[in-house]
């Protein structure tokens, strides 16, 4: 006689059906454990564990486990979804975190520990696939597909994590911790020093200065240049080389070294008057870079906050880092004294030449045959180039040599809460004409200029826009 099923079973909820397994079948008790069944349930396994980590042990394994990854993956598409409306709706929180020492080693530790997560799950879901079970074709491809994914992942995140550790290293190596200065009339000012510590000179001496003046609010770029042959150059008020040169710096041929021009003032101070600024050095700077920005600030009328002063010499090992620039050289140039040790000819030849980082550097230092104002205008061409050359794919790929080359490059007193407020203007100034005065023949005489007519143009240059 059959019998009737009691109340309670009869009353009791079934576990729904996985998809494709049968009406008796799910994910954790496969029915029946047939090959077609097995390899329908392991390719859902390992795909729900792609795009849902942590649903896998919930379905079929662990669920305490399955809970901890699905609030991990919960809480990374928040961050990412976070992170993606700050970059619309007020970019410049989004880039003071991720150009910060703290959010970067947060961020550091979040990719180490997804990773790591990542392995976990990915082993446990092979486990609960019951390759045993799996036949055929489908064995070794469900395998493939979850090691390449895994493979995948975990590079992504462990090269992320990589990338915050070096930016980290190279924030704290470059940029200082002092707190960051305010605009000044809307503005900020940045003196742009390029040194130069070849071979044939004793010390270095900043053969290229320049100001780089940004709009705090339009992101608005005008660049000042000064020749190096500058003379009877005015300090600021309040500079300490007021006593010894009240009338500015060469007047009358006047200075403390053999040659009295702009450049002079970094190689006098730093050799002979050190003393004149005795809080540089705890101020991450110099001596030598104070008294030039006392003699900038004089000679253009206007407040520098930062500096960033840059290596030529080290200049090349940041250009090789990127695998070289391309300039057009316009007439033939004299590598050293156009002959190489060999008793060879070294020339730069005239027209399109990728460069590497030697070369760009003798183009941009080359003296023979040309002008301190021809070698400004080619120091210039440089740094064009590298910044309009700049490939991102290329600097990830690269991005430890790049960012230790940089450190050893640049100097600099800008403060580390300062960058992402830096990088958010250099953004908005990206596609924007810059305002690019040069203060050469024939606006000036450097031997004698007229510094109200400097401050001036300075101005006129730095004025806001009219409103539309």
């Amino acid at each position: 006689m059959t019998r009737a099923p009691s109340a309670a079973y009869a009353g009791a909820a079934r576990p729904a059906a996985a998809p494709g397994l049968g009406a008796s079948s799910t994910l954790r008790n496969p029915s029946p454990v047939t090959a077609p069944i097995m390899q329908r349930r392991g390719w859902f396994l390992v795909v729900m564990n792609l795009l849902i980590p942590g649903s896998a042990q919930v379905l079929a394994g662990s669920r305490k486990l399955g809970r901890f990854g699905l609030g991990a993956t919960l809480v990374l598409w928040a961050l990412v979804a976070l992170a993606a409306v700050l970059l619309v709706a007020n970019r410049g929180i989004l880039l003071a975190i991720v150009t910060n020492p703290i959010g970067l080693w947060a961020l550091q530790i979040l990719l180490v520990g997804y990773a790591v997560l990542w392995v976990i799950l990915t082993l446990d879901t092979l486990r609960l696939v019951r390759f045993v079970r799996v036949r055929g074709l489908a064995r070794p491809l469900i395998a493939a597909f979850s090691i390449i994914t895994l493979v995948g992942l975990t590079s992504a995140a462990g090269y992320g994590a990589v990338l915050a550790g070096v930016t980290r290293q190279t924030i704290g190596d470059v940029f200082s911790t002092a707190p960051p200065e305010p605009p000044i009339d809307g503005r900020y000012n940045v003196m742009l020093l390029g040194g130069d510590a070849g071979p044939d000179r004793e010390g270095m001496r900043p053969d290229s200065v320049s100001v780089i003046s940004v709009d705090d609010s339009t992101g608005a770029v005008a660049m000042f240049g000064l020749p190096r042959d500058l003379t009877e150059i005015p300090f600021s008020e309040g500079s300490p080389m007021l006593a010894n040169y009240p009338n500015g710096y060469g007047y009358r041929n006047t200075c403390n070294v053999d040659v009295c021009q702009l450049n002079s003032i970094y190689t006098e101070v730093t050799l002979k008057n050190p003393d004149l600024y005795p809080n540089a050095v705890e101020e991450g700077s110099e001596p030598g870079i104070e008294a030039m920005r006392d003699a900038v600030e004089g000679a253009l009328g206007i407040q520098i906050q930062y500096y960033v002063l840059i290596d030529m010499q080290g200049f090349s090992d940041l250009i090789d880092a990127l695998g070289g620039i391309t300039i057009d050289v316009k007439e033939r140039l004299p590598i050293g004294s156009g002959v190489d040790e060999n008793g060879n000819e070294a020339y730069l030849e005239p027209g399109v030449q990728h460069m590497d980082g030697n070369h760009a550097l003798w183009y941009a230092r080359s003296r023979h045959g040309t002008s301190d104002y021809d070698r400004m205008a080619r120091q210039r061409e440089v740094q064009t180039a590298m910044m309009q050359q700049l490939d991102p794919a290329n600097v990830l790929v690269r991005f430890e040599d790049v960012a230790k080359a940089g450190s050893q490059v640049v100097k600099t007193d800008i403060p580390q809460g300062t960058l992402g407020h830096f990088v958010d203007l250099a953004l908005k100034a990206k596609g924007q004409p810059i305002a690019d005065v040069e203060f050469v023949p024939p606006l000036i005489d450097p031997a004698a200029p007229d510094y109200d007519v400097i401050r001036a143009k300075v101005q006129e240059a730095v004025a806001p826009a009219p409103a539309e």
